[in-house]
């Protein structure tokens, strides 16, 4: 690591050990959520009504009156709903909370003169007016697809709960209904009319009240996600990405990664003195920074601690993914978060590669296969393109993609040929056909950004479904052969995740657990092109760079690499617009295409 990193302030490491501070929200939101799913069983089921855990439950806020079960299940549901908020210190579940509780408890004196309701919403307010300072957590980033994603939540719970409230009766249901015949009963009852099922005496009121409530509670949810004010994701602006681009300037040689920091769908905190940079995307509550800091080296602790500042502000939960070693260093030093080696990052040293030699022997021959077949190649600077020839790379890139989402967070651009970007480089294979495509003879497409003035990353890799295999070998030996003309003496190709875990499993001696680790990995591949992604960065006999995932702790793993999967495109919660309809916005907004590597691989 290099030398003379200076500490920060203790601030950004009291940021997270704070256990005591931070057990009081998680504390109190699990005793909300106690109270719901008490209130949600006391609404539902009439046997829990009529229990000695009912003494407790009808006292519950919310379960007053002659619509006990109806309003018992829409207090349930509400404090289900801000439970999750007030575990994250949101302030307006904290509001919401504080307004419901008294509410509930004036109720309960009103409508029931029931002391013991009183002191369980008191029991829950108290602790919530003495730590109103934990409760300080600004909203996420957010859109109205946030409103659809609650409409269709809603309505799948409000069926499922819905179908046990209809059933739960059998002794006071008249006939014999149905299954049909329930679920019919469910859907007209969230709309506020009666279903075919009928029952004796006042369950059917009951049943309906309750079925009522929770339509009632979809559509208020969703209509208040639907028309609060957005706060849309944050992105880059022109004046951040030129200060990013002045560090990348001065300091870009450092971090292969660090031209990335350029999507412009990333936000970005600076350091005090203007000198580094972290920049992220939230996902999920997560705020993922990717890479390492950009700037000076001895700047970084500055922008760390404003980084966690951040973090600490929105109540999210950091974290960083593909730092090096260095940086994870810097990372856990400043901030006591811990670091787990994610994989290696492969480096080729273009003065020492060569297609000479019987390790390259598979290389070598799919080479000159592929260039016998009549391919040529190209090689470069996205500026010395014309106009026209660039469009058609940005239009094959779009359309040789392979799926419907883009995929690419901390090691792609998002783009290619913007006006700002033409030191990127651009490798094509061509070929002359009878019948040429759309895109004339253009065939496959590398697209490298710059690493320092001597060095460039591999962002994407696409090629013709219908083009020979091996164009993927073919570009990467033409860049590589290419390079020392451009002044290009480090290629940094393809992240291979586990990288080590799949060398060392395959050995002799390997133990069974290292067995057994290879052998899930192996097995994930068929999704995730984990083994394939190694064997072919190690076709080109390259160094292996180590990179790190930091944390705050081992339980906030799975929450980041499901955010992580959701930042590279590998999950997508949102409903997807149709393809002609992606298409005509793709033509209005300024062009671009992206795609993390492991398309590439598939495609090889």
């Amino acid at each position: 690591m290099s030398g003379g990193v200076p500490r920060a302030s203790n601030r950004a490491r009291r940021i997270l050990r704070g256990p005591r501070a931070e057990a009081v929200p998680a504390l109190i939101g699990r005793a909300c959520a106690l109270v719901g799913l008490l209130d949600i069983a006391a609404g539902v089921f009439p046997r829990f009504r009529h229990s000695r855990m009912h003494a407790i439950a009808e006292a519950l806020p919310g379960s007053f009156g002659p619509f006990a079960a109806a309003l018992s299940l829409s207090a349930g549901v509400l404090l289900l709903l801000l439970a999750h908020g007030l575990k994250r210190r949101k302030r307006r579940a904290w509001r919401a909370a504080v307004v419901l509780l008294p509410a509930g408890a004036v109720a309960e004196f009103v409508y029931r003169h029931s002391l013991l309701g009183v002191l369980i919403s008191v029991a829950l307010l108290v602790p919530l007016l003495r730590h109103r300072t934990e409760f300080g957590a600004l909203p996420d980033p957010r859109s109205r697809w946030r409103a659809l994603a609650n409409f269709v939540l809603m309505s799948a719970g409000s069926l499922v709960l819905g179908l046990v409230i209809v059933s739960v009766h059998p002794d006071r249901t008249l006939g014999d209904p149905s299954l049909a015949d329930r679920l019919t009963h469910v859907v007209y009852g969230l709309f506020g009319f009666e279903g075919p099922v009928d029952y004796q005496g006042s369950t059917s009121w009951t049943v309906a009240f309750s079925l009522g409530a929770l339509g009632w509670l979809t559509a208020v949810t969703t209509s208040y996600l639907a028309f609060r004010p957005e706060h849309p994701a944050a992105r880059l602006t022109e004046e951040d990405e030129a200060r990013l681009r002045d560090l990348l300037d001065r300091h870009g040689r450092r971090d292969s990664l660090g031209h990335f920091a350029l999507r412009r769908d990333k936000a970005v905190v600076f350091s005090p003195s203007g000198k580094a940079a972290v920049t992220y995307r939230v996902v999920s509550g997560v705020m993922l920074a990717s890479g390492d800091p950009i700037g000076d080296v001895e700047a970084w602790p500055g922008a760390i601690e404003r980084f966690m500042d951040e973090a600490k502000a929105h109540s999210w939960t950091p974290a960083v993914m593909g730092c090096s070693e260095t940086g994870g260093e810097v990372w856990t030093r400043e901030t006591g978060l811990d670091a787990l080696e994610l994989g290696d990052e492969a480096v080729v040293d273009v003065a020492d590669f060569s297609l000479a030699g019987r390790a390259m022997r598979n290389v070598r021959q799919m080479v000159k296969r592929i260039e016998r077949a009549g391919y040529e190649t190209r090689v470069r600077r996205v500026r010395d393109l014309s106009d026209g020839e660039l469009e058609r790379v940005r239009l094959a890139a779009e359309d040789w993609r392979g799926t419907d989402n883009e995929r690419g967070f901390s090691m792609a651009l998002g783009r290619i040929g913007d006006p700002a970007d033409g030191d990127c480089l651009i490798a094509t294979a061509h070929k002359q056909d009878d019948t040429p495509g759309p895109y004339g003879d253009l065939k496959a497409v590398l697209h490298f950004v710059p690493w320092g003035e001597d060095g460039v990353s591999l962002d994407l890799m696409r090629r013709d479904r219908l083009a020979d295999p091996g164009m993927n070998e073919l570009l990467i030996v033409a860049a590589l052969q290419a390079a020392p003309k451009l002044g290009i003496a480090r290629i940094s190709l393809n992240f291979a995740m586990f990288r080590s875990a799949l060398a060392r499993g395959e050995k002799i001696g390997a133990g069974p657990v290292l067995r057994a680790w290879r052998g899930l990995l192996v097995f994930l591949s068929r999704w995730f092109q984990i083994e394939s992604l190694y064997k072919f960065n190690a076709k080109f006999q390259p160094r292996w760079e180590p990179r790190f995932v930091v944390y705050r702790a081992s339980a906030d793993l799975p929450r980041i690499g499901f955010a992580a999967m959701q930042a590279e495109g590998f999950v997508d919660l949102a409903v997807p617009l149709p393809r002609f309809l992606r298409r005509r916005r793709n033509a209005a907004a300024r062009p671009c295409a992206h795609r993390s590597h492991e398309h590439g691989v598939r495609a090889a």
